[in-house]
């Protein structure tokens, strides 16, 4: 079949059509990559790094050859992996800049019959988008509130009402505490989130608001972008409030069934925070699955943290709502009504103070 070159543009519309291969080493694709992407390397670690310091020393000519010399017994192996994995032989590729290895895997395809889509500057070119999306200005509406008042529940509700919601600590893998890794996936590397957050950043319409949970700059081993941040500091922020026993019972919903083991972990690393007496008797708690006395505990130190955190917030775009004792559904709702309007100004509504 055939070879074409994509721009990036064209490649927005294509992706929901056609499988993406990335052409990269493994530890390069796990590092980061476009999402959803299949790797198939075309040179392993290894060897990436035995043509590259050949490139270096030898010049051009003599790494080229060593490549193929490399990767040259592998052709019959690879074209048939994407016979065995695309069908209907039609797919995108890319590699880091565009160059050597996705066009010699868009050749070895185009030979059994594949009609292949090259993106034109490769993974660097999707990577300069990203990185500048996740940096540029958006119509953040902060979603505030301390530990344990489903913030994260509300949101999923809110984009179920066809509100705009990103949601950093899906994105992240981690619920943003010494306790939030228990349960999630590993978390992506900081280039690989940013990519996921850009893919997001894509669909916001810029004159509707944009929903985010407050957020300290680190989420897990996750930093957010310095100017994202600050947008999160100066954004009009609702600052949600629920009794201690509702928060209690909601972060016992989530977390009271996980391993002992790893709850005991977690409050271990925050020993000098808690203090010996403290952390000895959330962890007896943990081990006498008792988690209204090992969670308000826990509670004590977050909520001291979590007011240092809500000084620094600009006071002035800060709306405070009561949700004490309200339905999950009535929630929303004042949700909605309590939104900023055009200005980011409010208007008065049940349960605002």
């Amino acid at each position: 079949m055939a070879e074409f070159t994509l721009t990036l543009e064209n490649f927005w519309t294509l992706r929901e059509q056609l499988p993406l291969v990335d052409a990269r080493s493994e530890g390069e694709f796990e590092q980061s990559h476009i999402p959803r992407a299949i790797n198939i390397p075309i040179l392993s670690n290894k060897e990436r790094v035995l043509v590259g310091t050949l490139y270096k020393n030898a010049g051009s000519e003599k790494a080229i050859l060593k490549g193929f010399e490399l990767v040259g017994p592998r052709f019959h192996l690879i074209q048939r992996e994407a016979l065995r994995n695309f069908p209907d032989k039609k797919l995108m590729i890319y590699c880091w800049r565009g160059g050597m290895r996705s066009q010699i895997l868009s050749w070895l395809l185009t030979q059994v019959g594949f009609e292949v889509y090259r993106l034109a500057g490769g993974y660097k070119t999707y990577r300069s988008f990203t990185f500048d999306a996740v940096r540029k200005p958006y119509p953040l509406l902060v979603l505030g509130g301390k530990t344990g008042t489903a913030k994260t529940v509300l949101l999923q509700k809110l984009k179920e009402r066809g509100e705009q919601v990103v949601d950093l600590e899906g994105l992240a893998n981690h619920k943003g505490s010494s306790f939030g890794a228990i349960g999630q996936p590993n978390q992506p590397s900081v280039e690989q989130f940013e990519n996921l957050f850009a893919e997001q950043l894509r669909e916001i319409h810029l004159d509707q608001a944009l929903w985010v949970e407050n957020e300290s700059r680190r989420i897990g081993r996750i930093i957010l972008p310095d100017s994202f941040y600050l947008q999160m500091t100066q954004s009009p922020r609702i600052e949600i409030e629920k009794t201690n026993e509702e928060r209690t019972a909601h972060i016992a919903s989530e977390y009271a069934s996980l391993d002992q083991v790893e709850l005991s972990a977690a409050v271990q690393r925050l020993q000098k925070r808690l203090g010996g007496d403290r952390t000895k008797q959330a962890l007896e708690a943990i081990q006498a699955n008792q988690p209204e006395i090992w969670i308000p505990i826990l509670l004590q130190y977050y909520d001291k943290t979590y007011e240092f955190d809500l000084q620094r917030h600009e006071a002035l775009k800060t709306i405070r709502l009561n949700l004490q004792g309200i339905a999950l559904d009535t929630q929303v709702n004042l949700l909605l009504q309590t939104k900023p309007k055009g200005n980011g100004t409010t208007h008065p509504t049940h349960g605002v103070e």
